[in-house]
Protein backbone atom coordinates (compact mmCIF):
# COMPACT_ATOMS: atom_id res chain seq x y z
CA UNK A 1 0.00 0.00 0.00
CA UNK A 2 1.42 3.38 -0.98
CA UNK A 3 1.92 5.73 1.98
CA UNK A 4 -0.55 8.60 2.16
CA UNK A 5 1.12 10.18 5.17
CA UNK A 6 4.87 10.56 5.69
CA UNK A 7 6.12 12.77 8.51
CA UNK A 8 9.39 13.32 6.62
CA UNK A 9 7.48 15.97 4.67
CA UNK A 10 5.84 17.56 7.73
CA UNK A 11 7.37 20.19 10.01
CA UNK A 12 8.43 18.60 13.35
CA UNK A 13 6.11 20.83 15.38
CA UNK A 14 3.08 19.60 13.40
CA UNK A 15 3.88 15.87 13.20
CA UNK A 16 2.06 14.61 16.29
CA UNK A 17 -1.14 16.47 15.47
CA UNK A 18 -1.13 15.45 11.80
CA UNK A 19 -0.67 11.78 12.74
CA UNK A 20 -3.36 11.97 15.42
CA UNK A 21 -5.83 13.58 13.00
CA UNK A 22 -5.18 10.98 10.29
CA UNK A 23 -5.67 8.06 12.68
CA UNK A 24 -8.79 9.52 14.31
CA UNK A 25 -10.43 10.37 10.99
CA UNK A 26 -9.55 7.18 9.10
CA UNK A 27 -9.22 4.41 11.68
CA UNK A 28 -10.23 5.01 15.32
CA UNK A 29 -9.99 7.57 18.12
CA UNK A 30 -7.01 6.75 20.35
CA UNK A 31 -4.42 8.49 22.49
CA UNK A 32 -0.99 8.31 20.83
CA UNK A 33 2.18 8.68 22.90
CA UNK A 34 5.23 8.98 20.67
CA UNK A 35 8.49 8.07 22.40
CA UNK A 36 11.01 10.13 20.40
CA UNK A 37 10.99 13.94 20.40
CA UNK A 38 9.14 15.58 17.50
CA UNK A 39 12.28 16.13 15.42
CA UNK A 40 13.07 12.37 15.54
CA UNK A 41 9.49 11.16 15.13
CA UNK A 42 8.99 9.14 11.93
CA UNK A 43 5.63 7.79 10.74
CA UNK A 44 4.64 6.40 7.34
CA UNK A 45 1.00 5.35 7.03
CA UNK A 46 -0.91 3.85 4.15
CA UNK A 47 -4.70 3.89 4.34
CA UNK A 48 -7.25 1.93 2.34
CA UNK A 49 -10.80 0.61 2.36
CA UNK A 50 -12.28 -2.63 1.11
CA UNK A 51 -16.02 -2.20 1.23
CA UNK A 52 -16.82 -1.73 4.95
CA UNK A 53 -13.32 -2.81 6.00
CA UNK A 54 -10.67 -0.20 6.79
CA UNK A 55 -6.96 -0.86 6.45
CA UNK A 56 -3.99 0.98 7.92
CA UNK A 57 -0.43 -0.14 7.25
CA UNK A 58 2.12 1.67 9.38
CA UNK A 59 5.85 1.94 9.93
CA UNK A 60 6.89 4.26 12.72
CA UNK A 61 9.24 4.97 15.58
CA UNK A 62 8.37 3.68 19.05
CA UNK A 63 4.88 4.55 20.24
CA UNK A 64 2.18 3.61 22.75
CA UNK A 65 -1.44 3.63 21.62
CA UNK A 66 -4.30 3.66 24.12
CA UNK A 67 -8.02 3.34 23.62
CA UNK A 68 -9.31 4.84 26.86
CA UNK A 69 -12.50 4.02 28.73
CA UNK A 70 -13.98 7.35 27.65
CA UNK A 71 -13.19 6.83 23.98
CA UNK A 72 -14.51 3.27 24.08
CA UNK A 73 -17.81 4.49 25.59
CA UNK A 74 -18.22 7.03 22.80
CA UNK A 75 -17.83 4.47 20.04
CA UNK A 76 -20.52 5.02 17.38
CA UNK A 77 -19.75 1.96 15.23
CA UNK A 78 -18.41 -0.99 17.26
CA UNK A 79 -15.49 -2.61 15.49
CA UNK A 80 -13.09 -5.51 15.81
CA UNK A 81 -9.46 -4.80 14.95
CA UNK A 82 -7.07 -7.31 13.51
CA UNK A 83 -3.42 -6.41 14.13
CA UNK A 84 -0.75 -8.24 12.10
CA UNK A 85 2.88 -8.07 13.19
CA UNK A 86 5.19 -7.87 10.16
CA UNK A 87 8.62 -7.51 11.80
CA UNK A 88 9.79 -6.89 15.36
CA UNK A 89 7.43 -7.32 18.31
CA UNK A 90 4.47 -5.53 19.88
CA UNK A 91 2.24 -5.98 22.91
CA UNK A 92 -1.56 -6.02 22.88
CA UNK A 93 -3.50 -5.67 26.15
CA UNK A 94 -7.28 -5.84 26.63
CA UNK A 95 -9.79 -7.45 29.01
CA UNK A 96 -7.14 -8.19 31.65
CA UNK A 97 -4.94 -10.11 29.21
CA UNK A 98 -1.87 -9.22 27.22
CA UNK A 99 0.13 -10.92 24.52
CA UNK A 100 3.41 -10.22 22.74
CA UNK A 101 3.23 -10.62 18.99
CA UNK A 102 6.18 -11.70 16.88
CA UNK A 103 6.53 -11.71 13.09
CA UNK A 104 3.78 -13.73 11.42
CA UNK A 105 1.45 -13.53 14.41
CA UNK A 106 -1.68 -11.46 14.95
CA UNK A 107 -4.34 -10.66 17.51
CA UNK A 108 -7.78 -9.11 17.65
CA UNK A 109 -9.16 -6.48 20.00
CA UNK A 110 -12.44 -4.58 20.24
CA UNK A 111 -13.18 -0.87 19.99
CA UNK A 112 -15.89 -1.01 22.66
CA UNK A 113 -13.43 -1.83 25.47
CA UNK A 114 -10.19 -0.08 26.48
CA UNK A 115 -6.97 -1.47 25.04
CA UNK A 116 -3.26 -0.65 24.90
CA UNK A 117 -0.80 -1.32 22.08
CA UNK A 118 2.92 -1.04 22.87
CA UNK A 119 5.46 -0.73 20.07
CA UNK A 120 8.73 -0.38 22.01
CA UNK A 121 10.85 -1.35 18.98
CA UNK A 122 8.91 0.75 16.52
CA UNK A 123 5.93 -0.10 14.34
CA UNK A 124 5.78 -2.47 11.37
CA UNK A 125 2.17 -3.49 11.46
CA UNK A 126 -1.05 -3.88 9.50
CA UNK A 127 -4.30 -2.83 11.21
CA UNK A 128 -7.60 -4.04 9.72
CA UNK A 129 -10.90 -2.76 11.09
CA UNK A 130 -14.02 -4.95 10.73
CA UNK A 131 -17.54 -3.82 11.65
CA UNK A 132 -18.38 -5.87 14.72
CA UNK A 133 -21.86 -6.64 13.38
CA UNK A 134 -20.43 -8.11 10.18
CA UNK A 135 -18.66 -10.89 12.10
CA UNK A 136 -21.94 -11.94 13.76
CA UNK A 137 -20.15 -13.65 16.65
CA UNK A 138 -21.24 -13.88 20.31
CA UNK A 139 -19.99 -11.22 22.69
CA UNK A 140 -18.30 -13.78 24.93
CA UNK A 141 -16.36 -15.33 22.04
CA UNK A 142 -15.02 -11.92 21.03
CA UNK A 143 -14.07 -11.07 24.61
CA UNK A 144 -12.35 -14.41 25.16
CA UNK A 145 -10.34 -14.25 21.92
CA UNK A 146 -9.19 -10.63 22.26
CA UNK A 147 -5.49 -10.00 22.99
CA UNK A 148 -4.66 -13.67 22.35
CA UNK A 149 -1.86 -14.67 19.99
CA UNK A 150 -3.28 -16.13 16.79
CA UNK A 151 -0.35 -18.04 15.36
CA UNK A 152 1.00 -21.54 14.63
CA UNK A 153 -1.18 -23.23 17.29
CA UNK A 154 -4.27 -22.20 15.31
CA UNK A 155 -4.31 -24.21 12.05
CA UNK A 156 -6.16 -21.49 10.14
CA UNK A 157 -4.03 -18.58 11.40
CA UNK A 158 -0.99 -18.95 9.07
CA UNK A 159 -3.28 -18.95 6.05
CA UNK A 160 -5.14 -15.94 7.42
CA UNK A 161 -1.93 -14.02 8.12
CA UNK A 162 -0.76 -14.45 4.51
CA UNK A 163 -4.18 -13.53 3.13
CA UNK A 164 -4.69 -10.41 5.25
CA UNK A 165 -1.12 -9.24 4.69
CA UNK A 166 -1.65 -9.42 0.94
CA UNK A 167 -5.02 -7.72 1.27
CA UNK A 168 -3.45 -4.87 3.27
CA UNK A 169 -0.64 -4.38 0.78
CA UNK A 170 -2.54 -4.57 -2.50
CA UNK A 171 -3.90 -1.29 -3.86
CA UNK A 172 -5.65 -3.23 -6.65
CA UNK A 173 -7.87 -5.01 -4.11
CA UNK A 174 -9.06 -1.77 -2.52
CA UNK A 175 -11.30 -0.58 -5.31
CA UNK A 176 -14.20 -1.45 -7.60
CA UNK A 177 -15.29 -5.00 -8.27
CA UNK A 178 -12.12 -6.40 -6.72
CA UNK A 179 -13.04 -4.92 -3.35
CA UNK A 180 -16.60 -6.24 -3.57
CA UNK A 181 -15.26 -9.71 -4.31
CA UNK A 182 -13.04 -9.97 -1.22
CA UNK A 183 -15.24 -8.44 1.50
CA UNK A 184 -17.27 -11.55 2.30
CA UNK A 185 -14.30 -13.99 2.13
CA UNK A 186 -12.36 -11.67 4.44
CA UNK A 187 -15.15 -11.63 7.02
CA UNK A 188 -15.63 -15.39 6.77
CA UNK A 189 -11.90 -16.07 7.14
CA UNK A 190 -11.59 -13.99 10.30
CA UNK A 191 -14.74 -15.63 11.64
CA UNK A 192 -13.18 -19.05 10.98
CA UNK A 193 -9.96 -18.10 12.77
CA UNK A 194 -11.79 -16.86 15.87
CA UNK A 195 -14.26 -19.74 16.14
CA UNK A 196 -11.38 -22.20 15.68
CA UNK A 197 -9.43 -20.41 18.43
CA UNK A 198 -12.48 -20.60 20.68
CA UNK A 199 -12.73 -24.33 20.03
CA UNK A 200 -16.26 -24.54 18.68
CA UNK A 201 -16.82 -23.46 15.08
CA UNK A 202 -20.53 -24.34 15.33
CA UNK A 203 -20.95 -21.15 17.37
CA UNK A 204 -20.78 -19.20 14.13
CA UNK A 205 -23.97 -20.74 12.74
CA UNK A 206 -26.58 -19.23 15.06
CA UNK A 207 -25.44 -15.60 14.79
CA UNK A 208 -25.03 -15.99 11.05
CA UNK A 209 -28.66 -17.04 10.69
CA UNK A 210 -29.82 -14.38 13.13
CA UNK A 211 -28.18 -11.64 11.11
CA UNK A 212 -29.00 -13.05 7.68
CA UNK A 213 -31.81 -10.57 6.98
CA UNK A 214 -29.54 -7.66 7.89
CA UNK A 215 -26.69 -8.97 5.75
CA UNK A 216 -29.07 -9.48 2.82
CA UNK A 217 -30.37 -5.91 2.97
CA UNK A 218 -26.81 -4.58 3.31
CA UNK A 219 -25.87 -6.55 0.20
CA UNK A 220 -28.87 -5.18 -1.72
CA UNK A 221 -27.99 -1.60 -0.71
CA UNK A 222 -24.46 -2.10 -2.00
CA UNK A 223 -25.76 -3.37 -5.36
CA UNK A 224 -28.82 -1.15 -5.87
CA UNK A 225 -27.32 0.43 -8.99
CA UNK A 226 -26.88 -2.95 -10.70
CA UNK A 227 -29.79 -3.59 -13.10
CA UNK A 228 -28.89 -7.29 -12.97
CA UNK A 229 -29.71 -7.52 -9.25
CA UNK A 230 -32.12 -10.42 -8.82
CA UNK A 231 -33.43 -12.80 -6.20
CA UNK A 232 -31.27 -15.60 -7.62
CA UNK A 233 -28.13 -13.49 -7.45
CA UNK A 234 -28.86 -12.31 -3.90
CA UNK A 235 -29.54 -15.85 -2.75
CA UNK A 236 -26.37 -17.20 -4.38
CA UNK A 237 -24.27 -14.49 -2.73
CA UNK A 238 -25.46 -15.73 0.68
CA UNK A 239 -25.35 -19.46 -0.04
CA UNK A 240 -29.10 -19.98 0.30
CA UNK A 241 -31.97 -20.90 -1.99
CA UNK A 242 -34.31 -18.31 -3.49
CA UNK A 243 -37.13 -19.84 -1.46
CA UNK A 244 -35.16 -19.40 1.76
CA UNK A 245 -34.30 -15.83 0.75
CA UNK A 246 -37.98 -14.90 0.46
CA UNK A 247 -38.76 -16.67 3.74
CA UNK A 248 -36.03 -14.78 5.63
CA UNK A 249 -37.14 -11.41 4.26
CA UNK A 250 -40.80 -12.19 4.88
CA UNK A 251 -39.95 -12.90 8.51
CA UNK A 252 -38.60 -9.34 8.71
CA UNK A 253 -41.68 -7.91 7.00
CA UNK A 254 -39.81 -7.18 3.75
CA UNK A 255 -41.16 -7.67 0.24
CA UNK A 256 -38.04 -7.99 -1.94
CA UNK A 257 -39.35 -6.22 -5.04
CA UNK A 258 -40.95 -3.38 -3.10
CA UNK A 259 -37.86 -2.92 -0.90
CA UNK A 260 -35.51 -2.68 -3.89
CA UNK A 261 -37.80 -0.30 -5.79
CA UNK A 262 -38.32 1.94 -2.75
CA UNK A 263 -34.60 2.30 -2.07
CA UNK A 264 -33.75 2.82 -5.74
CA UNK A 265 -36.36 5.58 -5.95
CA UNK A 266 -34.92 7.18 -2.82
CA UNK A 267 -31.46 7.27 -4.44
CA UNK A 268 -32.91 8.80 -7.61
CA UNK A 269 -34.77 11.41 -5.56
CA UNK A 270 -31.59 12.25 -3.65
CA UNK A 271 -29.52 12.55 -6.83
CA UNK A 272 -32.11 14.68 -8.67
CA UNK A 273 -32.18 17.12 -5.73
CA UNK A 274 -28.41 17.06 -5.26
CA UNK A 275 -25.90 19.65 -6.47
CA UNK A 276 -25.34 17.71 -9.72
CA UNK A 277 -29.02 17.10 -10.40
CA UNK A 278 -28.99 18.90 -13.75
CA UNK A 279 -25.70 17.51 -15.03
CA UNK A 280 -27.32 14.27 -16.17
CA UNK A 281 -30.64 13.59 -17.86
CA UNK A 282 -33.50 12.27 -15.81
CA UNK A 283 -33.47 9.05 -17.83
CA UNK A 284 -29.74 8.61 -17.17
CA UNK A 285 -30.25 9.01 -13.43
CA UNK A 286 -33.06 6.46 -13.55
CA UNK A 287 -30.87 3.99 -15.46
CA UNK A 288 -28.04 4.51 -12.99
CA UNK A 289 -30.30 3.12 -10.26
CA UNK A 290 -31.75 0.21 -12.18
CA UNK A 291 -34.75 1.79 -13.94
CA UNK A 292 -34.08 0.83 -17.56
CA UNK A 293 -37.43 2.12 -18.90
CA UNK A 294 -37.68 5.93 -18.54
CA UNK A 295 -41.48 5.94 -18.82
CA UNK A 296 -41.81 3.32 -16.10
CA UNK A 297 -39.35 5.24 -13.93
CA UNK A 298 -41.36 8.45 -14.23
CA UNK A 299 -44.59 6.61 -13.41
CA UNK A 300 -43.37 4.84 -10.27
CA UNK A 301 -41.57 7.99 -9.08
CA UNK A 302 -44.78 10.00 -9.30
CA UNK A 303 -46.72 7.23 -7.56
CA UNK A 304 -44.21 7.26 -4.69
CA UNK A 305 -43.69 11.01 -4.26
CA UNK A 306 -46.73 12.69 -5.81
CA UNK A 307 -44.83 14.54 -8.55
CA UNK A 308 -42.77 13.63 -11.56
CA UNK A 309 -38.96 13.37 -11.51
CA UNK A 310 -38.78 16.54 -13.63
CA UNK A 311 -41.04 18.48 -11.27
CA UNK A 312 -39.01 17.30 -8.28
CA UNK A 313 -35.76 18.38 -9.93
CA UNK A 314 -37.18 21.75 -10.96
CA UNK A 315 -38.44 22.30 -7.44
CA UNK A 316 -34.91 21.81 -6.09
CA UNK A 317 -33.07 23.44 -9.00
CA UNK A 318 -35.23 26.30 -10.34
CA UNK A 319 -34.08 27.52 -13.75
CA UNK A 320 -32.87 31.11 -13.68
CA UNK A 321 -34.83 33.60 -15.76
CA UNK A 322 -33.09 34.93 -18.86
Amino acid sequence: MSPVLDTAFIAPRDREEVVRHAVWESVVAVDIDHRPPAEDLSVRIGLGTVGPLRICSARATAVTIRRTERLAREDEEPAVFLGLQVTGTSLVAQNGRECVLGPGEFAVYESIAPYTLLFDEGVDHHFLRFPRAALALPDRLLRDTSSVILGPDNPIAPLAFTYFSQLAGSDELHQGVHADAVVEPSVELLRAVLTCQYGNSSLAKRPLEATLSLRITQYIRAHLADPGLSAARIAAAHGISVRHLYAVLSGSGISLGDWIRTHRLAECRRELAGPNGRRRTIAAIGRRWGFVDATHFSKVFKQAYGLSPRAWRDQNHPRSCA
